[in-house]
């Protein structure tokens, strides 16, 4: 079969994969397979070579489309042939990186090699020294993570689940606690010990609504794995049905949860809020219509706050002003007092979210009344 239509069906196979933050699964054009545009936090559009390297899985995940179980065409790119394709639109200025991932073909070392030998190939033959994002395979050796870790700028493991018992719903070939945990905790002891690209990242994703999970279950895993690691970022993976897998009759799960997820997830690992503080329904989900922000807040006794003395702690915690926004009003206050709101506009607050949970100078900007 020609590269190209390998491609073809390799790049719409990891789609799945995440590597923005938009909620929704996308395929990319007929004529340039693999071309996707990662969307980040601050809304940058950055186009990625993104593909799996082969669709051959010996994994039963019961959610996915490359597992063992489905009956469909399946197939492999060589490193050579894999390295050359995606140099072929580096070359034409199409993208700016590689996003790599693979199914288990025959084992998981021989994945691994194959994964890593695809870009040795680019940094050491081709040349290549631009971004690649390559993703660990569960199981893998902490040598193959060490040799992978030194020819990426970012590495993430699919951690898929919260609890061992939410894995296990998932799929019966994967140990959560030694196939996937111990090796994060491999890749966190390794990410500064690269000399090549000390600079390097990590980050992983969990698939929701596949399993029965709640929120509260599934932020509290991410607290304690923040609170272990210099894990950049998590993403979530909104489950939706395949055809021709014990899941193909599941509900599919609300790009509305995900959404709340990553607002909640963005509140521990940022702003370092603790679950404790967040506000879950009964069945201990977020609420899909409310910002887990300001519900907090809601239910927090520290507010009003004065602008003027409040330590960042608090600050943050205000609707409405951000980190970067905390540490200016403590940086500005040391020279001068804030006085009105117009100041804490200039400094990008939002304002009128803010305006009910602050005092300046001892003064209420408006009714405090939840």
């Amino acid at each position: 079969m020609p590269t190209l239509e390998k491609m073809k069906i390799l790049a719409d196979s990891a789609q799945y994969d995440l590597c923005d933050y938009v909620s929704h699964h996308k395929s990319s054009q007929i004529n340039l397979p693999g071309i996707y545009e990662a969307i980040g936090h601050n809304g940058c559009k950055i186009p990625l070579f993104k593909t799996l390297r082969s669709n051959k899985c010996k994994n039963d995940c019961k959610y996915c489309i490359n597992q063992s179980k489905r009956n469909f065409t399946r197939l492999e790119l060589s490193p050579e042939e894999l390295a050359k394709a995606f140099l072929g639109y580096y070359n034409r200025r199409l993208v700016n990186g590689l996003f790599l991932s693979s199914g288990i073909s025959d084992d998981v070392d021989s994945t691994m090699e194959k994964q890593i030998e695809t870009i040795s190939l680019l940094r050491k033959k081709f040349g290549y020294d631009d971004y690649i994002h390559l993703k660990i395979i569960p199981g893998a050796s902490k040598d193959s993570i060490k040799r992978a870790m030194a020819l990426a700028n970012r590495v993430s493991i699919n951690i898929e689940a919260a609890t061992p018992s939410g894995l296990a719903e998932l799929s019966s070939t994967k140990d959560y606690n030694k196939d996937i945990l111990k090796r994060l905790s491999w890749i966190n002891s390794l990410q500064h010990k690269s000399t090549t690209y000390p600079n390097s990242t990590h980050t992983t994703q969990l698939i929701i609504g596949a399993n029965n999970e709640t929120d509260k279950e599934i932020l509290s895993r991410m607290e304690k794995i923040y609170k272990k690691s210099d894990l950049k970022r998590t993403y979530f993976s909104a489950f939706t049905p395949i055809e021709d897998t014990e899941f193909k009759n599941k509900e599919a799960c609300s790009t509305d949860r995900t959404a709340k997820l990553y607002n909640a997830d963005s509140l521990i690992n940022t702003y370092h809020y603790n679950v404790k503080e967040l506000i879950f329904d009964e069945n201990d989900k977020l609420s899909l219509t409310q910002d887990p922000k300001i519900l907090a807040a809601k239910n927090m006794n520290i507010f009003p706050v004065e602008i003027n003395s409040a330590p960042v702690r608090e600050l943050i915690r205000v609707p409405g002003i951000g980190v970067k926004s905390a540490h200016k009003i403590v940086s500005i206050r040391k020279i001068k007092p804030f006085s009105n709101k117009e100041q804490l506009r200039k400094l990008g607050v939002v304002v009128d979210r803010a305006e009910p949970y602050i005092k300046i100078k001892g003064e209420y900007q408006t009714i405090f009344n939840f």
